[in-house]
Formats: structure tokens, sequence, C-alpha cells
């Protein structure tokens, strides 16, 4: 499943050649895309994976890991964020993106929408920030992103269901947006890293003027 969502991501982004995945996994999205740098941070090693075959392997805890400043054009964030502690340790978290993101480089961020799966967001005894699309846009533009798209609505929760999880069923999924005003439930947000302006305050940051929402 995760073979075309990382690769129509990694278009949405302009393709980045210098992609990190701070909190990779089992690599779903790292081993998906074709870059000419390929960095994964985790704090499980997951030897022999063939995910990882070619990918730069940090296996560390990631506010802790040692990342090169100003070196990534591409940071892609999965289902990270409201496994942090407080919405500080998200900010936080996003300040050390913005180190290791090169000027006008792009953040992707992808997590569940509160707005949208309330029921089942607490299903999970490890999710403990709860966050929406507008929140997280607040988030990069404090941490010092330009938020440049804000999907509300992507993903599903969960590709578990009925249907065989395949790639051809999410490359379709991805084909016909109008699918994910109806079953989306994890938002998508692209932001790009722009020099830091004058000071950002941590509440009612504005959105920029090219922020668009899905048509």
């Amino acid at each position: 499943m995760w073979i075309p969502i990382a690769r129509y991501v990694h278009e949405l982004m302009g393709h980045p050649a210098r992609v990190l995945d701070p909190a990779a996994g089992r690599g779903e999205f790292i081993g998906s895309i074709e870059a000419d740098e390929r960095w994964a941070v985790d704090m499980v090693a997951h030897d022999g994976s063939q995910a990882f075959e070619g990918v730069n392997v940090i296996v560390s805890e990631i506010m802790a890991a040692d990342l090169p400043e100003g070196h990534f054009d591409g940071v892609f964030v999965s289902n990270f964020l409201e496994h942090l502690d407080s919405q500080d340790e998200v900010y936080e978290f996003l300040v050390k993106m913005r180190t290791a993101t090169a000027t006008a480089g792009r953040i992707a961020l992808l997590g569940p929408n509160i707005a949208y799966c309330a029921r089942e967001y607490w299903d999970f005894a490890d999710h403990k920030v709860p966050l929406t699309h507008n929140a997280a846009a607040e988030h990069l533009y404090m941490a010092g992103f330009e938020p440049e798209r804000i999907i509300p609505r992507f993903i599903p929760y969960s590709f578990r269901s009925r249907l065989p999880a395949t790639g051809g069923l999410a490359a379709a999924y991805l084909a016909f947006p109008p699918a994910w005003r109806l079953l989306g439930k994890q938002f998508l947000l692209i932001g790009r890293k722009v020099t830091e302006p004058a000071t950002r305050t941590r509440s009612g940051a504005p959105l920029s003027g090219g922020a668009r929402m899905p048509d």
C-alpha cells in the first residue's frame, strides 16, 4: 500500500533529492521512493530489511540524532507527532527538522486528524497529542516553515477493511480525490523552509496566502 502513497507525497514535495525520514519505522516511505540520498532515523535497528538498502540509517531517538544542518531538501514525517508527549515537544521536534532542512526545502506531515477520527484516535494507548490540520499548520509556521498545501482529508485512518490492501487499490484511491472527502481521516501538509522572519508568535499564527485546501 505504501509504494504509491510514498511516491505521491514525494511528487507533491517536488521530488527532493536528499530526503530524511525521521521516524522511519519499517521503512515504508523511505524504501519506496527514488532519491539521490535517503536517510532514516528510528529507535529500532531493522537489520536485514530490504526497505533500508541504500539508505543511511541512524538508530537513535530522533531528538538525540546527529543530523547534518541545512542538508535535506525533503523531510517526511508520518504518524509520529501524535506519539510525542506534548504540543511543546511537537514544536521542538519541528524546529530540529528545520535546522536539518536546506533553505527552501520542504517538509511533509502526515497524521491522524482528530477532527475526523476522534472516536478511533484514543484506541491507541501511545496517542498523546491531538492534532487537526489547522494545529499542524500552526506548528509548521511557528517552527519556521511556510505551509504551502493543506489537505485536511488525505488517506483513511487505517487501510484495514474487507478489501485487499494492495498497491493498486491505494493508487486508485489517490487518483480519485472525491473519495478523500468521504474516507480521508489523516491530514497531509506540505511546508517550505523560509529564511527566519521577525519573531513568530506561538499563538494566532497566520497561514500563508498560498496555502491551499484541496480542490
